[in-house]
């Protein structure tokens, strides 16, 4: 696809098929989403993968156990391949902001408060949009999820250091043939009129 077909089909799937995904497509997904914007290229983002069904099933039992799943409103989440974790490493960022060429804004690599904008997030989440496209340009359905529950746990199962920040999950895989193109109520409401978002030069100003 085109890149503006590509950015235009991104949605977020709900429902999967539980067919597998070659590690060497995964891979080159997981490179794509490398490649994005990085603050001092410091490259505090990083993927736990899971695309084995054990590693899949206990994400799972972790966030959500078997005896809450039957209000769950999105089963067919359940049934996606790959499940993928993105991190990042605050730490990366206050050694690079340490270094000589960054003496300009030394005073972020002192300490983490010093930051009025956490980069780390912001890359991390250039990386998950990279991620999302990639999948969508291989026909693959693609999903970004918080993880409100038993994030503690979750670490402690996957030996996720403490310093390091999880952003949510990816899940990964085809869609399921009976799903509809969109499944989120949320999406009726539509997009608002880009005039109605863009500001010219001030912000009352919304017509060129």
């Amino acid at each position: 696809m085109e890149f503006s077909e590509v950015v235009a089909a991104r949605h977020m799937t709900r429902n999967f098929d539980s067919a597998p995904i070659p590690r060497s497509e995964l891979r080159e997904m997981l490179a794509l989403a490398r490649n994005a914007p990085s603050a001092g290229f410091a490259q505090g983002t990083e993927f736990l993968l899971l695309d084995r069904v054990e590693a899949v099933e206990e994400f799972w039992d972790v966030t959500l156990p078997a005896s809450e799943r039957g209000s769950f409103p999105w089963p067919g989440l359940l049934k996606a391949p790959v499940l993928v974790l993105p991190l990042c490493d605050p730490r990366r960022y206050l050694q690079r902001y340490s270094e000589a060429d960054k003496a300009s804004s030394a005073a972020l690599g002192k300490s983490l408060e010093s930051w009025p904008v956490r980069y780390w997030q912001v890359d991390g989440a250039f990386a998950v949009q990279n991620l999302l496209l990639a999948a969508t340009d291989r026909g693959l359905g693609s999903l970004f999820f918080g993880i409100f529950k038993e994030e503690e746990t979750l670490r402690e199962r996957m030996d996720i250091p403490a310093e390091v920040e999880l952003l949510g999950a990816v899940a990964l895989g085809r869609p399921a043939e009976d799903a509809p193109a969109r499944l989120s109520t949320s999406q009726a409401r539509g997009w608002r009129d880009l005039e109605e978002i863009l500001h010219w030069e001030t912000w009352g100003v919304h017509a060129c």
